[in-house]
């Protein structure tokens, strides 16, 4: 999930962290009943402040705009994790504390997938008596529409391409817009209202993370308005949208069609949601201190600004959650973009990078996390340790190896080109402008470029065309795990196959044939063993083309709203889960 899907998602200054957490407490009710007690980390594992009591408003700010409202074509973490607020996709990631967040519970369907034809089919049954938000009953018919739609790339750019890539859909197939009448059987049938089918091309054994997508939330295909669904998503979860002014604002309020009974997940105790978006990010984390707002909704945590606050103020500090994620904060290295088109120009970026400005950036060893020589978190299995840029001993970058590699680029007095940036996110500005120091060291002259977050991968950094004409050789970036194994952290970032020339794909650099293959071959790999050493592998070979700088693999710095009930972090979105929150 970009920093998703973000970010679908699911890292640690070791000696500040113990002597912090030797501040925390937990229970002071008792047993799994969470705590009411305000300590550091009381979030973390356990909820905090537990209650049942309904009612009030839950103020909520994004320092830029989603990618979007629209179950088919979002892919940020946080989109993800509060669209379950009005939608209801098949699966989903249980609400529950830390570790168990990670395992996968029926919403929608009655259950977890039925596989059949050696894992080519899977088959799921709705719940019965499941109603939008004007009363009609939602059918199996409404899912597959929902799934089909988001395959169409040109009119959604956003979200994962898992279900293009593995149903078995007819040739040409285009979308229910462009190819309407195509009988699309092959890759999903339903037989009743209540009972949808998927076929795959081959066999995948992890289907039931597919079934958790937003874009199994079920669309009406008399309703749909294609790209402008955006405006006004048919509700099926306990709340609806009240207004909602694109790139600006939105309400939720209660639907009255959403039945409890059919809804085993959710306690929907708010009577709504106001979000506003555009809020400068100092401003956020000023007014969660202040008490004025509840939520950070991008869930990365406090702005450098604001840590040393936080940290020294020892109330402050109790109200905070520093958590471990399996996300990588990280740049994309274009080779689309001369000179980057020579793996050693690459490799001279590698070099020159300064890892403790980039670990700087994002707030230091404490709220930022370790130091990355590599694609994979520690947290997700296979993960390997190798470095093969060393930094000096100080990790400040190899000066001399770096210029070895400018020469043999035939570069030896550096180059310019761009780099992108998320502009409403200061630690990727100061990421940037980290990278432009260091590279300007050994000649490589860097020219900073932000763009708006809700259009970054759809038009600017994930965009083919745009990246190349407008020389963006590279490109800040995040990615946390759809789901915590290899598969579900490196697909959408390292396969060249999800790469669309119209934009909006996570994977911005990586094109290479050999990792495909890999890929392929490891999805295919039936021992649980071998399966993960190869993830380790495909991990190197992208590093050994130096398409992708890691930076830091991830800790953040929440900060819980003044007032919210049952607050706690979940590991499967790498934040709050918003689902769960009330009011005192």
């Amino acid at each position: 999930m970009n920093s998703k899907r973000l970010v679908t998602a699911v890292a640690a200054g070791a000696a500040v962290a113990m002597a912090l957490s030797a501040c925390g407490g937990t229970s002071s009710n008792g047993g799994d009943g969470g705590t009411t007690t305000p300590a550091f980390n009381a979030a973390l594992t356990t909820t905090f402040n537990p209650s049942d009591k309904k009612g009030g408003i839950i103020k909520i700010a994004n320092a830029g705009t989603w990618d979007s409202l629209d179950p088919g074509e979002t892919y940020y973490s946080y989109a993800w994790n509060f669209l379950r607020l009005y939608g209801r996709s098949l699966l989903m990631f249980k609400p529950a504390p830390g570790g168990a967040s990670n395992e996968l519970v029926p919403d929608l369907a009655e259950s977890l997938g039925v596989s059949g034809d050696e894992g080519k089919t899977w088959t799921y049954k709705l719940r019965a008596g499941v109603k939008y938000e004007d009363g009609t009953p939602v059918t199996s018919k409404d899912v597959k529409h929902a799934v089909l739609r988001s395959t169409d790339k040109e009119t959604f750019p956003n979200g994962p391409a898992y279900f293009e890539g593995y149903l078995n859909l007819p040739e040409g197939y285009q979308g229910p817009y462009k190819t309407k009448d195509m009988d699309t059987n092959s890759a999903i049938e339903t037989p009743d209202d209540r009972t949808i089918v998927f076929h795959l091309k081959k066999p995948f054994g992890g289907f039931d993370y597919f079934a958790h997508l937003p874009q199994t939330v079920p669309v009406p295909e008399a309703k749909d308005t294609g790209a402008k669904y955006r405006e006004h998503v048919i509700s099926t979860g306990p709340y609806k949208f009240q207004d909602n002014e694109i790139d600006k604002s939105f309400k939720l309020v209660r639907n009255d069609q959403w039945d409890p009974a059919t809804d085993p997940n959710r306690r929907a105790l708010p009577d709504g949601y106001e979000v506003t978006m555009n809020v400068n990010a100092d401003d956020i984390d000023n007014r969660l201190i202040s008490g004025d707002l509840h939520v950070d909704i991008t869930g990365t945590g406090v702005q450098p600004a604001s840590l040393p606050r936080v940290l020294g103020d020892p109330a402050l500090k109790a109200s905070a959650d520093n958590p471990t994620s399996a996300r990588l904060w990280y740049t994309s290295i274009n080779p689309t973009v001369a000179p980057l088109d020579n793996i050693e120009c690459r490799k001279a970026i590698e070099y020159a990078a300064d890892r403790t400005g980039y670990q700087t950036a994002y707030g230091g060893v404490f709220s930022g996390g370790d130091i990355a020589t590599t694609l994979l978190p520690p947290q997700i299995p296979g993960a390997q340790k190798f470095d093969l840029y060393p930094a000096g001993p100080d990790n400040k970058g190899d000066i001399a190896k770096a210029k070895e590699a400018l020469a043999a680029c035939g570069k030896p007095d550096g180059f310019e080109t761009n780099i992108a940036y998320r502009a409403e996110r200061p630690k990727e500005k100061a990421t940037a402008e980290s990278l432009q120091a260091a590279l300007g060291r050994v000649g490589i002259k860097l020219t900073l470029k932000g763009f708006p977050q809700g259009d970054y991968f759809a038009q600017f950094a994930g965009n083919p065309p745009y990246v190349k004409a407008n020389n963006l050789g590279l490109a800040t970036n995040g990615w946390g795990a759809d789901w915590n194994d290899g598969f579900g952290f490196l697909s959408q970032i390292v396969d060249s196959r999800v790469i669309r020339e119209t934009g909006g794909s996570s994977n911005t650099s990586v094109r290479i044939p050999e990792v495909d293959k890999m890929l392929d071959d490891a999805i295919a790999e039936t021992d649980k063993a071998k399966r993960e050493a190869m993830w380790g592998a495909i991990d190197k070979r992208v590093m050994e083309e130096a398409v992708i700088l890691p930076g830091v693999h991830a800790k953040s710095l929440l900060l819980r709203g003044k007032g919210l009930t049952n607050v706690f972090v979940s590991d499967a979105y790498n934040m709050y889960d918003y689902l769960a929150l009330g009011l005192a």
